[in-house]
């Protein structure tokens, strides 16, 4: 009889992910992250719509260093889902599959995504 060393535990901190790994795990994130901040987004929208103390009280939530962590983090989520979708769209359609080109793909959406977050940031606030 045949046995194999199989871990007792499981330490995800000694787990080498690759590039394609982490992104996806940032994709699948961001998309809960958006989806849980939806609430709160729609709230600062209806109050921000009740006339001008409603909207003073949601310009002063949003720019505050929490509300402007948190616009970031949307950004920063909506730029990351947007680019690692189109991403997932063009390998489903055969284009970037190549194991280097992946890759590349991988690691540009991981580092674009907080550069389009702090760009949109900007922009917003």
């Amino acid at each position: 009889m045949m046995t194999t060393r199989r871990p007792v535990h499981l330490n995800l901190f000694k787990i080498k992910l690759p590039i394609g790994g982490i992104m996806s795990i940032i994709h699948r994130a961001t998309g809960v992250f958006m989806f849980v901040a939806l609430p709160y987004l729609i709230y600062l929208l209806g109050l921000s719509l009740r006339g001008e103390d409603g909207f003073a009280a949601a310009h002063t939530a949003v720019h505050g260093f929490v509300g402007t962590v948190f616009v970031f983090l949307v950004m920063w989520s909506l730029a990351h889902h947007l680019l690692a979708g189109i991403r997932y769209l063009l390998i489903d359609i055969d284009v970037g599959v190549d194991k280097e080109i992946a890759r590349q793909s991988a690691l540009a959406v991981t580092v674009a995504g907080p550069i389009l977050g702090l760009l949109l940031t900007g922009g917003v606030l």
